[in-house]
């Protein structure tokens, strides 16, 4: 089982975490799974990279972002993924980047005030990202991106998708040699978590934490459609069972052998290594459909509000400056 750790750099990965599936490569028709299969091939080994990174696909779109005028969305689509090797099996989840783009655009359309908007993205700009979107949805129906994104936040319904062994923590730690594109010292923007021991002598560095879930696909659809079930018998309709059960459909559009991630991503940059290691997120979600599933509705009020108390003080870290 091979990874890649994200280090601590001056260009920071979003405050943002990730939902990915990776497909197996018989997921794949030709001549993409051919192409894919040379793309995991050349990543593979002691001394390559298993797939490209979050912090690279961030670093892109950056700068296309600060170009003049600025490039809202790619031309072309990426042809990057990334790659996990897990009993012998190669599975890939291709970034897909322009699509999440497009749907990212789309999302920001609603929450940011006009004015605003304008300033970031120029609305000529908008208008021919959103005709190239329509244009691709008509050729591609079927389309759908292999990652869910969300900004500063984990939503509850993708909690339910896993089982607390699911969870795989890396604490960071101190490494010898110099990043080149570390401009923020050896500890990160940050600085060192507290507790942390630094290496003595030379040039250190910082990897980040990490903090992932992951699950096999049919596991994480049993679960989702268990949690479905007794959200819909005991909750009115609303947010909560809309979204559950998107992410359900969302689910059976891949193989049925693929597996399934919930990555923190750079949401490990603004929670403490100790809230990391104690974190209880999947549990809490399991024993509050437990209690709904017995009638416990004061129970299930628990759990639920500890978890939505202790997201609601990261999210809140977005209006810190």
């Amino acid at each position: 089982m091979r990874d890649v750790a994200t280090l601590r750099t001056s260009v920071r990965p979003p405050y943002a975490a990730y939902l990915r599936v990776y497909e197996p490569l018989a997921a794949f028709r030709e001549p993409e799974r051919s192409y894919w299969q040379g793309y995991a091939a050349a990543r593979r080994g002691p001394a390559a990279v298993a797939g490209a990174t979050a912090l690279e696909e961030a670093r892109r779109r950056l700068a296309d972002l600060i170009a003049v005028p600025p490039v809202a969305v790619p031309e072309q689509e990426s042809r990057e993924a990334f790659v996990h090797e897990a009993d012998g099996v190669v599975y890939l989840c291709p970034w897909r980047t322009r699509l999440r783009t497009w749907m990212a655009l789309e999302e920001l359309q609603e929450l940011l005030p006009a004015p605003l908007l304008d300033a970031a993205v120029p609305a000529r700009v908008r208008a021919q990202a959103e005709a190239d979107w329509d244009r691709w949805r008509a050729q591609n129906p079927d389309g759908r991106p292999w990652i869910l994104t969300e900004t500063w936040n984990v939503p509850v319904r993708w909690f339910l998708l896993f089982g607390a062994e699911d969870r795989e923590f890396e604490p960071g730690r101190w490494t010898d040699g110099a990043d080149p594109d570390d401009q923020l010292g050896a500890a990160g923007a940050n600085g060192p978590d507290e507790g942390a021991e630094e290496p003595a002598g030379g040039v250190k560095r910082r990897t980040a934490p990490v903090m992932r879930y992951r699950t096999s696909m049919a596991q994480a659809r049993r679960r989702v459609a268990r949690g479905y079930r007794v959200l819909r018998d005991t909750l009115d309709e609303g947010p909560m069972v809309a979204g559950v059960e998107e992410v359900g459909r969302w689910l059976e559009e891949f193989h049925p052998r693929s597996l399934v991630e919930l990555d923190y991503g750079g949401l490990v940059d603004v929670i403490p290594e100790e809230g990391l290691a104690g974190d209880r997120s999947v549990e809490e979600v399991a024993e509050g459909i437990a209690a709904l599933r017995e009638g416990d509705g004061s129970r299930a009020g628990r759990s639920y509000r500890a978890l939505t108390e202790r997201w609601r003080r990261v999210q809140e870290l977005q209006y810190a400056n």
